[in-house]
């Protein structure tokens, strides 16, 4: 019998692989959009020196064009789609995350196997008073990340996932 057929083992998976229940901060839409404009500008300033170098042709321009076009659609449209897509939740079991607009992922991962919860804080963060949360566990596909939390968020998620995993028994192997 094909376990993935069975009723109650779909109906479990169904739930497991939810859409979580919390989104990020919406400030996190400011700070991809400023991630955005860091790299636009390098791209501008490639541009410029293409400019300089050989002039203005026929190929800058249509270039010029579509990094315009594009960087117009990065910085208006993307911040959106993450912030509408990014999500998180913590249970008593697991944390819970989804990202992506383009290609979406969905992350469990059981408490019972978290090694450590660490909260990081860039200077863009820090201005917007933003944090990202990553939780490392055993598994091969790597940490999950939860990124653009309020930075009172993400110390109070920290503080509830540290002091779940101390009270859950196991070696987090």
């Amino acid at each position: 019998m094909n376990v993935a057929s069975t009723p109650n083992t779909r109906d479990r998976l169904q739930l497991r692989l939810r859409e979580p229940a919390n989104q990020v901060s919406p400030q996190a839409k400011t700070w991809w959009a400023l991630q955005s404009v860091i790299v636009w500008v390098f791209a501008l300033i490639a541009l410029v020196v293409t400019v300089l170098i050989w002039g203005v042709t026929i190929w800058w321009s249509l270039a010029a064009a579509v990094v315009v076009v594009w960087a117009a659609l990065d910085l208006i449209f993307v911040p959106r789609l993450r912030y509408r897509w990014n999500r998180w939740e913590t249970t008593d079991q697991a944390v819970y995350t989804q990202t992506g607009w383009f290609s979406r992922e969905w992350r469990i991962a059981p408490l019972s196997r978290v090694q450590t919860v660490d909260t990081e804080r860039g200077p863009l963060q820090r201005a917007l008073g933003l944090s990202t949360v990553t939780v490392t566990t055993a598994s091969a596909a790597g940490a999950l990340k939860i990124e653009g939390l309020d930075k009172d968020v993400a110390a109070a998620l920290v503080d509830q996932l540290v002091a779940i995993t101390e009270a859950t028994p196991g070696d987090a192997t």
